[in-house]
């Protein structure tokens, strides 16, 4: 979905995230966007940075909540 965020206010905005994390339990989205508010409920983000003119690179975050992390932070010092 491409930034069809864009044009909600904040209240739809929030319906907008509650169905997209309803629906996510059976299907996988892709969205586009701008929204401060979108991304920060998605599980990973992806961005192109340009470090250097003409040359774009793509970088990812991917978020796991407290306890995966607190799971792989107990492996890794095993």
């Amino acid at each position: 979905m491409d930034e069809v965020d864009a044009p909600l206010d904040d209240a739809n905005v929030l319906r907008f995230i509650n169905i997209i994390k309803e629906l996510s339990t059976r299907s996988q989205f892709i969205v586009i966007t701008h929204n401060k508010v979108t991304m920060e409920v998605a599980d990973t983000l992806y961005g192109i940075t340009m470090e250097e003119h003409g040359v774009s690179k793509v970088v990812s975050v991917r978020f796991t909540d407290e306890l995966e992390r607190r799971k792989l932070e107990a492996t890794l010092a095993a």
